[in-house]
Protein backbone atom coordinates (compact mmCIF):
# COMPACT_ATOMS: atom_id res chain seq x y z
CA UNK A 1 0.00 0.00 0.00
CA UNK A 2 1.62 3.25 -1.12
CA UNK A 3 -0.32 5.48 1.28
CA UNK A 4 -2.70 5.00 4.17
CA UNK A 5 -6.38 4.95 3.32
CA UNK A 6 -9.26 5.44 5.66
CA UNK A 7 -12.14 3.06 6.24
CA UNK A 8 -15.49 4.41 7.39
CA UNK A 9 -18.63 2.46 8.23
CA UNK A 10 -21.90 4.39 8.56
CA UNK A 11 -25.60 3.61 8.93
CA UNK A 12 -28.22 3.79 6.20
CA UNK A 13 -31.90 2.93 6.16
CA UNK A 14 -32.12 1.83 2.50
CA UNK A 15 -29.28 0.10 0.62
CA UNK A 16 -30.87 0.75 -2.80
CA UNK A 17 -31.00 4.49 -2.05
CA UNK A 18 -27.38 4.36 -0.83
CA UNK A 19 -26.36 2.66 -4.09
CA UNK A 20 -28.11 5.39 -6.12
CA UNK A 21 -26.48 8.20 -4.11
CA UNK A 22 -22.93 6.87 -3.71
CA UNK A 23 -22.79 4.76 -6.87
CA UNK A 24 -24.91 6.54 -9.47
CA UNK A 25 -24.74 10.19 -8.35
CA UNK A 26 -21.25 10.31 -6.84
CA UNK A 27 -19.66 7.74 -9.15
CA UNK A 28 -18.23 5.53 -6.39
CA UNK A 29 -17.54 2.02 -7.64
CA UNK A 30 -19.22 -0.69 -5.62
CA UNK A 31 -17.12 -3.37 -3.96
CA UNK A 32 -18.25 -6.31 -1.88
CA UNK A 33 -21.77 -6.39 -0.50
CA UNK A 34 -24.35 -8.49 1.28
CA UNK A 35 -28.02 -8.08 2.11
CA UNK A 36 -27.07 -5.76 4.99
CA UNK A 37 -24.06 -3.74 3.78
CA UNK A 38 -22.24 -2.47 0.69
CA UNK A 39 -18.66 -1.25 0.16
CA UNK A 40 -17.92 1.80 -2.00
CA UNK A 41 -14.66 3.15 -3.41
CA UNK A 42 -14.70 6.74 -2.11
CA UNK A 43 -11.74 8.16 -4.07
CA UNK A 44 -9.53 5.20 -3.10
CA UNK A 45 -10.90 5.07 0.46
CA UNK A 46 -13.27 2.36 1.64
CA UNK A 47 -16.65 3.41 2.96
CA UNK A 48 -19.27 0.89 3.99
CA UNK A 49 -23.00 1.57 4.16
CA UNK A 50 -24.53 -0.70 6.82
CA UNK A 51 -28.28 -1.23 6.97
CA UNK A 52 -29.11 0.12 10.44
CA UNK A 53 -32.27 2.28 10.25
CA UNK A 54 -32.35 2.91 14.00
CA UNK A 55 -28.94 4.59 13.83
CA UNK A 56 -29.96 7.14 11.17
CA UNK A 57 -30.44 10.18 13.38
CA UNK A 58 -29.72 13.83 12.62
CA UNK A 59 -26.37 15.13 13.87
CA UNK A 60 -26.23 18.13 16.18
CA UNK A 61 -24.70 21.26 14.66
CA UNK A 62 -21.90 23.58 15.64
CA UNK A 63 -21.15 27.11 14.44
CA UNK A 64 -18.38 27.40 11.85
CA UNK A 65 -18.01 30.69 9.97
CA UNK A 66 -21.60 31.60 10.93
CA UNK A 67 -23.08 28.38 9.52
CA UNK A 68 -24.75 25.50 11.39
CA UNK A 69 -22.36 22.69 10.45
CA UNK A 70 -23.39 19.11 11.24
CA UNK A 71 -20.94 17.94 13.90
CA UNK A 72 -20.91 14.36 12.57
CA UNK A 73 -19.95 14.39 8.91
CA UNK A 74 -17.39 13.07 6.45
CA UNK A 75 -16.31 13.99 2.96
CA UNK A 76 -13.46 14.71 0.60
CA UNK A 77 -10.93 17.40 -0.23
CA UNK A 78 -11.02 17.86 -4.00
CA UNK A 79 -9.21 19.92 -6.61
CA UNK A 80 -11.14 23.14 -7.33
CA UNK A 81 -12.50 22.10 -10.77
CA UNK A 82 -13.61 18.70 -9.38
CA UNK A 83 -15.28 20.43 -6.42
CA UNK A 84 -17.19 22.75 -8.75
CA UNK A 85 -18.20 19.84 -10.99
CA UNK A 86 -19.47 17.79 -8.03
CA UNK A 87 -21.48 20.76 -6.73
CA UNK A 88 -23.03 21.12 -10.18
CA UNK A 89 -23.81 17.38 -10.34
CA UNK A 90 -25.63 17.66 -6.99
CA UNK A 91 -27.52 20.75 -8.25
CA UNK A 92 -28.52 18.99 -11.48
CA UNK A 93 -29.80 16.01 -9.45
CA UNK A 94 -31.97 18.33 -7.34
CA UNK A 95 -30.01 17.61 -4.14
CA UNK A 96 -30.83 19.89 -1.22
CA UNK A 97 -27.70 21.50 0.19
CA UNK A 98 -27.35 21.77 3.95
CA UNK A 99 -24.88 24.56 3.20
CA UNK A 100 -24.66 25.87 -0.37
CA UNK A 101 -21.23 26.03 -2.01
CA UNK A 102 -19.30 29.09 -0.86
CA UNK A 103 -15.80 30.25 0.08
CA UNK A 104 -15.17 29.98 3.82
CA UNK A 105 -12.54 32.05 5.67
CA UNK A 106 -12.16 34.23 2.60
CA UNK A 107 -8.88 36.13 2.61
CA UNK A 108 -7.74 34.37 5.78
CA UNK A 109 -5.46 31.40 6.46
CA UNK A 110 -7.25 28.20 5.47
CA UNK A 111 -9.47 29.83 2.84
CA UNK A 112 -11.53 27.05 1.27
CA UNK A 113 -14.51 26.28 -0.86
CA UNK A 114 -17.02 24.10 0.96
CA UNK A 115 -20.52 22.70 0.74
CA UNK A 116 -22.58 20.17 2.68
CA UNK A 117 -25.24 17.68 1.55
CA UNK A 118 -27.04 14.74 3.14
CA UNK A 119 -27.25 11.25 1.71
CA UNK A 120 -30.72 9.63 1.60
CA UNK A 121 -30.25 8.26 5.15
CA UNK A 122 -29.46 11.72 6.52
CA UNK A 123 -25.67 11.31 6.83
CA UNK A 124 -23.96 14.66 6.33
CA UNK A 125 -21.12 14.97 3.83
CA UNK A 126 -18.79 17.93 3.34
CA UNK A 127 -16.78 18.58 0.20
CA UNK A 128 -13.91 21.05 0.37
CA UNK A 129 -11.33 22.57 -1.93
CA UNK A 130 -8.31 24.78 -1.47
CA UNK A 131 -6.67 26.92 -4.15
CA UNK A 132 -3.45 26.40 -2.17
CA UNK A 133 -3.10 22.92 -0.62
CA UNK A 134 -0.47 24.40 1.69
CA UNK A 135 -3.39 26.08 3.47
CA UNK A 136 -5.17 22.85 4.45
CA UNK A 137 -3.78 22.98 8.00
CA UNK A 138 -3.10 26.73 8.16
CA UNK A 139 -3.81 28.39 11.49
Amino acid sequence: MSRPRFHLAFPVDDLAAARRFYGDLMGCAEGRSSETWVDFDFQDHQIVAHLAPGECTPAPTGDVDHHAVPVRHFGLLLDWPDWEALAERFRAAGTDFIIEPYVRFEGKPGEQGTFFVRDPAGNALEFKTFRDEGQIFAT
